[in-house]
């Protein structure tokens, strides 16, 4: 077995629902068409950085229904291992996909007392991989209880010991951060920004949408927004804003600008995901594992990170679903650049 440090991916397990396009609803127009696929921020950040063939160990408790052998073969056809399952008797989360006319993402959760929000302490000291270099964690499992404390702790004790680089993304899903489903899984605003606080605090890299930001603050202008964020603890902080420039932001230093590549965008399901998946395998293929080798890193060679990361997500957008690309295709679609 390979001495080398890998990356942990610890979140949820989520089936999509998503429409068939150009489908018939019936005669009625009350049988609308969809296709299961496999889905949720860990899986699809793991399945990613597996296809870029980084060496990735995702983190999660899978349910019970027909569809929990699904999603454990689809992590393990993307080299994704699966040691890292917890065996869980709760159900697996179901999201409904709607997709608007841009191609983005509208969802509506069935995830009462899910398997994804059940995490102890004592399951994720069993299957947290002691070659961990990097560890990302965020999405709903993060933010919901009572699992959320558990991970919460981990990520405490790593921070502490300084040995793993921690990669934070909120990924915030409205319907499940407050009102009235997210009040039934104890969530609320308030009680989500507080949860969030000490994990961003403790990363050493975040990841957020302007979409998330404008949920946890709504700021005025996303480059103070990117830098102020930079003063919470993370050494690195990068804000997408789908199809427009990139922000990345380090403490003490201007904030930086990257445009996204231009595609055909079939949806965008994913897409961040997929991002983050981007920068993390690059990062490890780097030997970047540590907050001091993350600082000490050129802007010129984090920004060639980005770009590529950047790339994958785009590459995705041309596909239905979350489906990333393939080193092999990452590398095809720069050398067309």
């Amino acid at each position: 077995m390979s001495d080398s440090p890998v990356l942990a991916v610890l979140g949820e397990l989520v089936v999509d629902l998503l429409p068939v396009p150009g489908a018939s609803a019936g005669p009625e127009g009350t049988a609308p068409q969809y296709v299961a696929r496999p889905g949720g921020n860990a899986l699809n950040v793991a399945v990613a950085a597996g296809r870029l063939e980084a060496p990735v160990h995702l983190l999660a408790r899978l349910g019970t229904g027909p569809l929990a052998a699904n999603l454990r073969r689809h992590a393990e056809l993307s080299a994704v291992d699966t040691a890292g399952f917890v065996e869980a008797p709760e159900s697996v989360s179901l999201a409904v996909v709607g997709l608007r006319p841009d191609g983005s993402a509208d969802y509506g959760f069935h995830v009462l007392g899910a398997a994804d929000w059940q995490w102890t302490d004592e399951e994720l000291a069993r299957v947290l991989p002691s070659r961990t270099g990097i560890l990302h964690v965020g999405s709903i499992s993060s933010w919901t209880a009572p699992g959320c404390d558990a991970i919460a702790r981990l990520v405490g004790r790593l921070h502490a010991d300084g040995d793993t680089l921690i990669s934070v993304d909120p990924n915030i899903r409205p319907m499940l951060a407050e009102g009235p489903v997210g009040g039934v899984l104890g969530n609320s605003g308030p009680v989500v920004r507080s949860r969030l606080g000490p994990l961003v605090a403790q990363a050493d890299l975040v990841k957020v949408s302007a979409e998330d930001l404008a949920w946890l603050e709504d700021p005025a202008d996303l480059d103070a927004a990117a830098a102020d964020w930079a003063t919470r603890g993370p050494a690195v902080v990068l804000v997408t804003d789908g199809g427009a420039p990139l922000r990345i932001a380090r403490p003490g230093r201007p904030v930086l600008h990257r445009e996204p590549p231009v595609v055909t965008v079939v949806d965008t399901v994913g897409a961040g995901d997929s991002l983050a998946a981007g920068l993390l395998a690059g990062l490890l293929a780097a030997g970047v594992t540590t907050r001091g080798a993350l600082q000490a890193l050129p802007d010129d060679v984090l920004l060639a990170l980005v770009d590529d990361a950047a790339l994958v997500a785009a590459l995705n957008c041309t596909r239905v679903g979350a489906d990333p690309p393939t080193r092999a295709e990452l590398e095809s679609a720069k050398a067309s650049r």
